[in-house]
């Protein structure tokens, strides 16, 4: 299994890193981690748009759900066929999301690992293969004003502001007013989510935290296109159902 890992996830992108960072980003590692963040991100982005959509639909019907489960309580199997029913209107599997953080677990280990380890190893540069050449020395500077190889509170706050913000637009505006225990544990995490990622990464080198504040952001752009197309969903159906009534007054 450790060579599956380090042959397939982890050596390619170390060897990816190291070569944004000789012929890309001007020898910025920052810059590096930046656009290998991007890049890997838009390799995967149909797995994480999925995910992502199918959570946000998912904290859509939670209402609906949440009225199957309490006028169903004495019947389990009624309960079940129902909230199914919900599912597949809604054209979404509620396992998916465990299948795709299980495709995804794996990359994100390795990009970490890169991020952490391969670049303070001497022995890592052995994986290089043989086009990719081994940098003279690294610059580990980012923009020439933050040492990625040190702790950054900058580099941390930032990371935390915009997990907020990520979590801040993962969760629907009605989710954002209603009261109901479910929504109100979600709006728990958006305020949790940043103080976990404070803890995290404060004693971390500030290269963690950058990978993390562009995911981050990545993450925001992304939720914002499934936002949209959310709504364009729901006016869609609005207008149909206006049609509908439409001709049946005729």
């Amino acid at each position: 299994m450790s060579f599956f890992y380090n042959e397939f996830l982890y050596r390619p992108l170390l060897n990816a890193l190291v070569f944004i960072y000789d012929y890309i980003s001007f020898n910025d590692l920052g810059l590096a981690v930046i656009l290998l963040t991007v890049f890997i991100r838009l390799i995967l982005f149909p797995l994480f748009h999925k995910g992502s959509k199918n959570q946000a639909i998912i904290q859509k019907i939670q209402p609906k759900i949440k009225e199957i489960s309490d006028n169903f309580k004495d019947n389990k199997e009624e309960q079940v066929k129902r909230i199914m029913e919900i599912y597949k209107e809604n054209k979404i599997n509620p396992f998916s999301g465990i299948f795709l953080l299980l495709v995804q677990l794996p990359i994100l280990l390795a990009l970490f690992h890169v991020f952490y380890y391969g670049l303070s190893s001497i022995d890592s540069f052995s994986l290089l293969y043989s086009f990719v050449p081994k940098p003279e020395s690294f610059n580990f500077s980012f923009i020439g004003l933050i040492n990625l190889k040190e702790p950054s509170i900058i580099v941390v706050v930032l990371a935390a502001v915009f997990q907020y913000f990520q979590g801040w637009l993962s969760l629907p505006a009605s989710n954002l007013k209603s009261q109901n225990p479910t929504n109100d544990l979600g709006r728990k995490m958006i305020l949790i989510g940043p103080f976990l990622t404070f803890f995290i990464l404060y004693n971390l080198p500030s290269v963690v935290g950058l990978y993390w504040i562009t995911t981050s952001i990545f993450s925001s752009f992304q939720q914002v296109i499934i936002n949209n197309s959310l709504k364009k969903n729901d006016r869609d159906k609005e207008n149909l159902r206006g049609n509908v009534k439409t001709d049946e007054y005729r």
